[in-house]
């Protein structure tokens, strides 16, 4: 099945997935602690808004992070930083920037990995927004699945998290990011795909 993009949101670990049939050629990248999604060297070029964004981001004091499938990410991260509670800042953030305007009215969709130790997700479609606290794995897809589902993640670590959304039940992986809490703080992972 094709859901798109999607995330999964826990208590303590969150990791995004890029599926795509249109823009199969990107990658996550680390830019000082920020995972941002962008093409690789051999993809076309293309002047699409929705191709390259950060989709991994910590709040500056590294007490939240936040997953999305959009340039929707830094804001909702501003809101955090300005100190607004996760959800508020997922409602502000997701509102702000609306569906895609593309094709599809393809949804955003984004999660908060909260100071309190819980989970934040929310998405935002052509009709809905809706943003829901999780205590456990939590999807929510661009396509398909795009209403909070429980979902057995089965990772703790952020390298399991990506790992195991990149080889999920679901067409089309392109590559995955992830984030967990850790007694130091959070740790962040990203996979490609095999080399």
């Amino acid at each position: 099945m094709y859901v798109g993009r999607f995330i999964v949101v826990g208590s303590d670990v969150a990791a995004y997935r890029v599926s795509s049939r249109s823009f199969p050629n990107r990658q996550v990248v680390d830019r000082d602690g920020t995972l941002s999604v962008v093409p690789t060297a051999d993809a076309e070029e293309t002047d699409n808004p929705y191709v390259s964004y950060n989709c991994l981001r910590t709040t500056d004091d590294d007490a939240q992070a936040v997953v999305g499938n959009g340039s929707h990410v830094d804001p909702i991260v501003e809101k955090l930083d300005l100190g607004y509670p996760a959800r508020d800042a997922l409602v502000t953030g997701l509102h702000a920037m609306d569906y895609e305007k593309d094709d599809y009215d393809t949804p955003r969709i984004a999660g908060v990995l909260d100071a309190d130790g819980t989970g934040v997700i929310g998405t935002i479609t052509h009709d809905a927004l809706v943003v829901d606290t999780v205590e456990s794995p939590t999807l929510v897809a661009t396509y398909e699945e795009n209403r909070p589902t429980p979902y057995d993640l089965g990772a703790s670590t952020a390298t399991e998290a990506a790992r195991a959304l990149y080889d999920a039940d679901f067409e089309h992986a392109v590559c995955a990011a992830a984030v967990s809490r850790t007694d130091a703080g959070f740790e962040t992972a990203f996979y490609n795909g095999p080399e």
